[in-house]
C-alpha cells in the first residue's frame, strides 16, 4: 500500500515550480503562463493577508502593468501615487522629484501588497496552463544524480508529497527553503539597523506623500496610506529587545520629538503588539543556480528597505527569468548555462543598488543610530545643492538600473 501511494506522489509533475507567492513568484508564473509552459506557484499561506510587506510598485513595475495589458486593473485597486518623496537628515533637508522621470508614470505607487498579489494571481488564473497552490508549503527538494527534479511538499491537508519538474525556481525570500536545500549560502554585507514597522492614523489636512526625518539617535519614515500612516522607525542592529523592555511610552515619547502633531494620536499604538521587527538584512549568493533550479528575488538578495525597491528587483528579476527561459522551458529541459544567462542579466543591477544601499547604510544610517556629531552627511549637502544628483537618486529609487520590459509572447496580442 505505502508502495502505490509512492508512486501515485511520483507522477505529479509541471514544466516549472515556483516556490513562493509573492511579487516574484506571481510575476513569473503568470508571464510564463502566457508562454503557454505549465507552470505550477506554491504559496505556504492560504491568503496574500500579511501586513508590513513591501508595498511599494515602482514607476518601472507599473510600467510592466501596462505592457501585461493590466494597467487599467491596477488603476481600480486603492493605491496612493506619490510624486515626490521629502527627506530631512541632521537638519539638511532633501527632497526627490520624480516628476522628471521618463515615460508615463512619473510617480510610485503605495498599494497594500495583498491586492498587488491578487491582480497578478487573478491574471495568471485566466492562463489554462497556470496552478497556484494555496495553503501549500515546500520542504525540500528532489534530485536525480546532480540534478533538481522538483520539490517535496506539505498541501492544505497536512500530507507530504513529490512534485516533479523540469525547472524549480526559488521565490520563497530571504528564508528560502529552496535555497537551503541547494546548499547555496548568501554573502552577507550586514546592517546597522533593524526596523519597527506600525500604523498611526492620518488625519485630514495631514502631510501627504512618503516623509522621513534622521536626527541623532533615531530615523522615521512616514508612508502616507491615505486612512494612516505606514510607519518605519528605525532602530539600531539588535536592540529590539533591550527597546521593547523600555515600555510603549517611551517610544511615544521619541515619535512626538521627532514628528510633534503626532502628539494627538500617539496613544493608539497601545502596545508592542502593534510593533513589528524586520530584521533588516543585506546579501546576495555567488551562484544563484544550480542544476535544475535557480534562485531570484530575495532568495537570490535580500535587499535592505533603502528606498523601498525590493519588490521591483524581484519583479525584472522575474521578468528576465521569463524571457531568458521560456525558449528552453517550452523544450522540456533548462541547462545550466542558461540559468547563468539570467544571473549574469540581473546581478549587475543588483550589485549597483546594493552598493548603493551600503553606502547610505555607512554614512547616512549608522550615524544616525549610533548618535553621530548631528552633522548632516556631506552627500546629503551636494544632492540637496545639485539637481542633476537628485534626478539619478528619483531614477535609481523609481526605475532602477537594467529596468526589464515584459516580453513579447506576454503581452496582449504578443
Amino acid at each position: 500500500m505505502c508502495e502505490d501511494r509512492q508512486v501515485a506522489i511520483a507522477t505529479e509533475e509541471t514544466t516549472c515550480l515556483i516556490a513562493g507567492g509573492g511579487p516574484a513568484g506571481m510575476v513569473l508564473g503568470l508571464l510564463l503562463a502566457r508562454a503557454g509552459i505549465r507552470v505550477t506557484v506554491m504559496e505556504k499561506h492560504a491568503d496574500f493577508l500579511r501586513d508590513f510587506r513591501g508595498d511599494t510598485v515602482h514607476a518601472s513595475t507599473l510600467r510592466l502593468l501596462d505592457e501585461l495589458g493590466l494597467g487599467s486593473r491596477f488603476a481600480q485597486v486603492p493605491h496612493r501615487l506619490i510624486d515626490s518623496i521629502q527627506l530631512q537628515v541632521q537638519g539638511q533637508s532633501l527632497n526627490l522629484d520624480l516628476s522628471h522621470l521618463p515615460g508615463a508614470h512619473q510617480h510610485i505607487a503605495l498599494v497594500p501588497q495583498w491586492d498587488f498579489l491578487e491582480l497578478l494571481a487573478a491574471a495568471a488564473a485566466a492562463e489554462p496552463s497556470f496552478q497556484l497552490m494555496r495553503s501549500t508549503e515546500v520542504t525540500g527538494v528532489v534530485r536525480e544524480g546532480d540534478r533538481v527534479t522538483g520539490v517535496t511538499y506539505r498541501d492544505s491537508s497536512g500530507a507530504s508529497k513529490q512534485m516533479r519538474a523540469a525547472l524549480t525556481v526559488a521565490c520563497d525570500g530571504r528564508g528560502s527553503t529552496v535555497r537551503s536545500a541547494l546548499a547555496l549560502e548568501p554573502r552577507r554585507f550586514g546592517a546597522p539597523m533593524d526596523v519597527w514597522w506600525f500604523r498611526l492614523p492620518r488625519h485630514a489636512g495631514d502631510p501627504s506623500g512618503l516623509a522621513g526625518r534622521f536626527v541623532s539617535g533615531h530615523g522615521i519614515i512616514m508612508i502616507d496610506r491615505g486612512d494612516y500612516y505606514q510607519i518605519a522607525y528605525v532602530i539600531p542592529k539588535g536592540t529590539d529587545t533591550e527597546m521593547r523592555a523600555e515600555g510603549i511610552e517611551a517610544l511615544h515619547r521619541v515619535l512626538v520629538t521627532l514628528v510633534p502633531w503626532l502628539a494627538d494620536r500617539v496613544g493608539t499604538l497601545t502596545s508592542f503588539d502593534d510593533v513589528k521587527l524586520l530584521d533588516v538584512q543585506l546579501n546576495r549568493l555567488r551562484r544563484w543556480y544550480t542544476h535544475g533550479a535557480l534562485c531570484i528575488g530575495d532568495a537570490a538578495h535580500a535587499m535592505s528597505p533603502v528606498g523601498g525597491v525590493g519588490i521591483n528587483l524581484a519583479v525584472a528579476d522575474a521578468v528576465a527569468a521569463a524571457r531568458l527561459l521560456a525558449g528552453p522551458l517550452q523544450a522540456g529541459r533548462v541547462s545550466t548555462r542558461e540559468l547563468l544567462r539570467v544571473q549574469v542579466r540581473r546581478w549587475i543591477p543588483t550589485a549597483i543598488v546594493q552598493a548603493v544601499q551600503r553606502a547610505i547604510h555607512a554614512q547616512v544610517v549608522a550615524d544616525v543610530v549610533g548618535g553621530g556629531d548631528g552633522k548632516a552627511p556631506r552627500g546629503i549637502g551636494l544632492a540637496s545643492r545639485t539637481p542633476a544628483l537628485r534626478r539619478l537618486f528619483a531614477y535609481l529609487v523609481a526605475i532602477g538600473p537594467l529596468s526589464e520590459h515584459a516580453p513579447k509572447f506576454a503581452r496582449p496580442n504578443g
